[in-house]
This record gives C-alpha cells, sequence and structure tokens, in this order.
C-alpha cells in the first residue's frame, strides 16, 4: 500500500510511534461498541399515534407487503402449563336413533348440549282420526292409505314435495301421481283440518294454474332458434307500433290546441269590436271593393297578451312588465325605437299603475305596427289590381286618388277618419 501511495504522489499516514504498549498490547480491556439502532425521529405534522402504527415492538421497519403479524399479541407458552384436550362424545338432541360422536373437548369444560341441534326444526304435520277422514277427508281420486302414505311423506322429508314425489310408493299404488297431485291433496287436507279447528288461515293451492305455468315454462325452454328470431323480431314491431301511436297523439294533441286557439282567436274581433269607437263612413251608400281580410287577421293576431302572476304564488311587479317569449325580437325592437322617440323611459317604476298602462301602450304599439303592414299590403294588392287591369285593357287607366298612393305618409289620418276610397274609373269610360 505504501508503494502505490508513493507512485501516486500520495500522502502518506503518519508512522505510529514505536512503544512497549504497541508492542505488548495494553492491559485494559477494550470496548466493545454495539450497533445501537437508532430512534427513528417522528416527521413533523404527523400524529402520534399514526407514527406508533408504522412500528412494532421491537421497532421493525414496516413490512413491504400487507401484513397483521406485527399487531398480534404473542404469547409466552413459558409462563403457565396449557391445558388439556381429550377426545371426548357426545350426542345430537335432533336425531332419535341415539347415535354417539366424537369431538375434541377440554375435560374443565362443562359438558353443554350440542350448538347445531338448535337448527333442527321441524315441521308440524297436523293429524286426524278415521272419523274425521270417513267424514271430512274422503276423496274419491284418494284412497285412505295413498292420503296416509302422502302425510308420512311430508312429515319425514319437511314437505319437499319433489322428494316426496321421488319417494311415493308406486308398487303399492298403483296411481301415478306428481308433485302438483300430492299438493293439491295434501293442501286440501291441510285446508279442512284448519276449518274443522276454528283457524281463520286457510291454506289453497290452484293445481291447474300450476301445471299450465309448467306447461308454458317447458314450451318456452323448448323454442327453437327460428321461433327465437321470430319472437324479436316481432317484439321490434310492437315497439315500432307503440312508437308511431304516440306520435299520432301527440300530433291529436297538438292539433286539438290549434283547434282551441283558432276558437279562441274567433272570438276575441267580437271584443275589440265592443271596445273600438264606431266611425262613420264618408260614402256608406258604395261598397267598398277594397279587401280587408288582411285588416281584420291583424287586428285579431295583433296586441301583447302578458302572463298574469296573480295566481303564480309570490313574484315581482317588475315581470308583468317583461315581454312574452312570443314576441319576436323585430317586434321588440320597434317597440323599443317607439318608446324612445315618445321620450319614455324602457323600463319606468313599476308600480301598479304604470304597469298596467305601461303594458297597455306597448299592446297597442304591435297593433298599430300590424295596422301599418296590413296597409301596406292592401296597397301592393291595389297596385297589383291597377297593372293588370291596365294589362288587360290597354288604352284604359285608372284614377286612383293620391292619398292611396301615400298611405305610408297619411296613414293614420286615413285610420282615423275611418275613409274607405273605391277604385273609380276614368272619366271617359262611364262603366269602368
Amino acid at each position: 500500500m505504501a508503494d502505490i501511495r508513493d507512485i501516486m504522489e500520495l500522502e502518506r499516514p503518519p508512522t505510529p510511534e514505536v512503544t512497549k504498549e504497541f508492542i505488548l498490547g495494553s492491559d485494559k480491556p477494550k470496548k466493545k461498541f454495539t450497533n445501537v439502532p437508532k430512534a427513528p425521529k417522528r416527521p413533523e405534522g404527523m400524529h402520534r399515534e399514526v407514527f406508533a402504527l408504522l412500528y412494532n415492538d421491537t421497532k421493525d421497519a414496516p413490512p413491504l407487503f400487507p401484513t397483521d403479524t406485527c399487531y398480534k399479541q404473542k404469547i409466552d407458552l413459558t409462563m403457565r402449563k396449557p391445558r388439556k384436550w381429550a377426545w371426548m362424545e357426545f350426542k345430537n338432541p335432533a336425531r332419535t336413533d341415539g347415535a354417539t360422536f366424537y369431538h375434541w373437548r377440554r375435560p374443565s369444560d362443562e359438558p353443554k348440549e350440542y350448538p347445531f341441534a338448535k337448527f333442527n326444526k321441524k315441521i308440524e304435520i297436523p293429524t286426524y282420526t278415521d272419523a274425521e277422514y270417513q267424514q271430512y277427508l274422503k276423496d274419491d281420486k284418494w284412497s285412505k292409505d295413498e292420503t296416509d302414505h302422502l302425510m308420512d311423506l311430508a312429515g319425514r322429508f319437511d314437505l319437499r314435495f319433489i322428494i316426496m314425489a321421488d319417494r311415493f310408493d308406486r308398487e303399492k299404488f298403483s296411481t301415478k301421481r306428481s308433485v302438483e297431485d300430492l299438493k293439491e291433496r295434501y293442501f286440501k287436507v291441510i285446508g279442512t283440518l284448519a276449518k274443522l279447528n276454528g283457524d281463520k288461515k286457510i291454506y289453497t293451492y290452484d293445481a291447474d294454474h300450476e301445471r299450465r305455468r309448467k306447461e308454458q315454462l317447458k314450451r318456452l325452454h323448448e323454442r327453437t332458434t327460428e321461433q327465437i328470431e321470430e319472437e324479436q323480431f316481432l317484439l321490434g314491431e310492437l315497439k315500432k307500433i307503440e312508437a308511431r301511436k304516440k306520435e299520432r297523439e301527440r300530433k291529436t294533441q297538438d292539433l286539438q290546441k290549434l283547434i282551441s286557439q283558432a276558437d279562441s282567436q274567433v272570438e276575441t274581433p267580437k271584443k275589440i269590436d265592443k271596445k273600438l269607437p264606431k266611425k262613420k263612413l264618408s260614402n256608406p251608400s258604395r261598397p267598398s271593393r277594397v279587401d280587408t281580410t288582411h285588416i281584420l287577421q291583424a287586428i285579431e293576431t295583433a296586441g301583447i297578451k302578458f302572463p298574469d302572476y296573480k295566481n303564480s304564488g309570490v313574484s315581482l311587479r317588475s315581470q308583468r312588465m317583461k315581454l312574452p317569449a312570443n314576441v319576436g325580437q323585430k317586434k321588440s325592437k320597434g317597440i323599443e325605437q317607439m318608446i324612445q322617440d315618445m321620450g319614455l323611459e324602457l323600463n319606468p317604476t313599476p308600480t301598479e299603475e304604470v304597469c298596467m298602462h305601461f303594458n297597455e301602450l306597448r299592446s297597442d304599439m304591435v297593433l298599430l305596427m300590424e295596422l301599418k303592414s296590413a296597409l301596406a299590403s292592401c296597397e301592393f294588392e291595389l297596385q297589383s289590381l291597377r297593372h293588370q287591369y291596365e294589362a288587360l285593357n290597354p288604352g284604359k287607366t285608372l284614377n286612383i286618388p293620391p292619398q292611396l298612393l301615400s298611405s305610408s305618409e297619411n296613414d293614420n289620418k286615413h285610420l282615423n277618419s275611418g275613409e274607405i276610397i273605391d277604385v273609380v274609373g276614368s272619366p271617359g269610360n262611364p262603366n269602368t
């Protein structure tokens, strides 16, 4: 090692001084240092109880996989003498044949009844005398020996009718009895005896229904693949038919709504006619040739129907001034523009009187819009009829008063005066 240090030009450790103690050794015993594991430090923020769960009594590190060996109490068998176990016999009280069994048990423990004997529940089968059978239980399809054998099997096998049908003595009794036959006879006997004893609970059994049920279940189980596919196809068609039926019902309801709305709209013009003042005609003797259908339709459908919040619980009065959803955006913009032109607020203080008058004002605005639209339609139709007349009668013209041609400027004047202007012919042709 010293040669390597010389080659690598490393510093050599100082050579210890050679003394007597260095050669012969010291008389003092050397201290033996044992590797004492340091107590692990609890992480900051961790509770003491949680940290104690990470280590066992010997301060071993926690295991790498879950185990419960660290938390089991160690039993020191050297402290006391263990108790003895003996191979002892016992009897089951549920058995009537007196069979003896054995199991391990401490001799110091007191003998107890076999704990599993309490699970042996026996069904009480009612009995009958010969006189009761001859008077109440006699049946042409069942003999007394068969009935006695049935009741005996019911007691032996605790009403497990499938086992009873398998153990039924077919050599002694030639008649073949099914499970339904055994149930029908047994419950008939039980019901008759219950009536004799005055019990309110009567046992009944419908054997025919059970036979039909099993027959249907057998047919269902024995279906072929083609039959299953046909059934699935029919179920799909049934769903389609039900869907179409629901669609027809929905359309019928919608049609009923439309009919009811139409009926209500027919009644509204009568109410409006009562409210509007009667206007005098400028020339009532001459019938009008202008089609007023559009005007009537506008009057019928015009106005705003505000929702009624009187019977809808607690509500704000400002909600009454909110425009309904059926009012289009175009009408809403027109109402806002007219309100601004009149110098009014878009959202006035919602007092009772203000709400009523503000809603009536906006409803009248919508009515005015509809009347202007209807008047423009009438003017367009009038111009169209004029061109058609001139095309069919060359050289002939219609004299239309200028107030009809400028209806956009004087529409309010004509509506207020109630004038109805007729189409007149040219002065040169009195027949037009």
